[in-house]
């Protein structure tokens, strides 16, 4: 899969690994179609430092998951 290109299923793959790696309890709050595709790059550069580490706090949680509430669409 080349995440370097911003495609619907690039999106969805990404939210679905860093929600699975975080063992986020509310998915529900952090859906790949509510996802803003042009803030793709920076969707991208959380996932690369979600697969990196291995374990989060809880601080980190919560920042990720306010960052990935930033990056969702206005309506």
């Amino acid at each position: 899969m080349d995440l370097s290109k911003n495609t619907p299923e690039n999106i969805e793959f990404m939210v679905n690994e860093i929600v699975t790696k975080m063992k986020m309890v509310n998915i529900g709050a952090i859906k790949s179609d509510s996802m803003d595709s042009e803030m793709y790059e920076e969707l991208h550069e959380i996932y690369e430092m979600v697969m990196r580490k291995d374990n989060f706090s809880p601080s980190e949680m919560q920042a990720l998951a306010e960052e990935l509430g930033r990056l969702r669409k206005v309506k």
